[in-house]
């Protein structure tokens, strides 16, 4: 069994650098969440392992984007996971695996992680586009409801919430007990 070469080293090392900062740097501080880190991690280090043991042999892009795409899938396959989590575990996957299998340098995936992390930033962050989020509500005015009178159904939700509204979901409507259920959509 031949030993690992430096080449390993650094491409793990930027690999972690790469994570450790989309994971830690960008997700949690937009998320503020640690539940999932063990598994971007473990997913980043299976993904890295496995693509540059198996590069060592013939192996084509295809073959490992193919791996990677198995291993992806396992971890939606047990639990539900919404789709921003979904999306950085894609994206620390695919660090893992260009770094593992790329023929470039150390600084070009630096660069090329970089390029990932700087996007993502941009896409997720209230940089480019406002991020909007949204509240479910039970409300209790079905006055309110009704297209004609839906500024007062902004303005009274501002009013109870605090949150500034801009624009609304109808779920369901349930006449028994005069409510409604809503998302109420705002600017984070």
């Amino acid at each position: 069994m031949g030993k690992l070469s430096d080449k390993f080293f650094l491409r793990l090392l930027v690999d972690m650098l790469a994570t450790f900062v989309m994971v830690r740097l960008v997700y949690y501080r937009f998320y503020k969440k640690t539940e999932l880190f063990l598994t971007f991690f473990g997913f980043n280090m299976v993904i890295f392992l496995i693509s540059y043991l198996l590069n060592r042999v013939d192996m084509t892009m295809g073959a490992a984007f193919g791996l990677f795409a198995v291993f992806s899938m396992l971890r939606f396959r047990t639990e539900g996971i919404n789709t921003k989590d979904m999306t950085y575990l894609f994206l620390v996957i695919a660090m893992g695996l260009v770094t593992a299998v790329s023929k470039g340098s150390w600084d070009e995936l630096g660069v090329i992680n970089l390029i990932i992390i700087v996007t993502t930033v941009l896409l997720d962050g209230n940089i480019l586009t406002k991020k909007e989020v949204f509240h479910q509500i039970d409300y209790d005015n079905l006055e309110n409801i009704k297209p004609e009178n839906r500024e007062y159904l902004l303005e009274d939700l501002k009013l109870r919430t605090g949150i500034s509204v801009h624009r609304v979901d109808i779920i369901s409507i349930d006449m028994l007990r005069d409510s409604a259920r809503i998302h109420a959509f705002y600017y984070a």
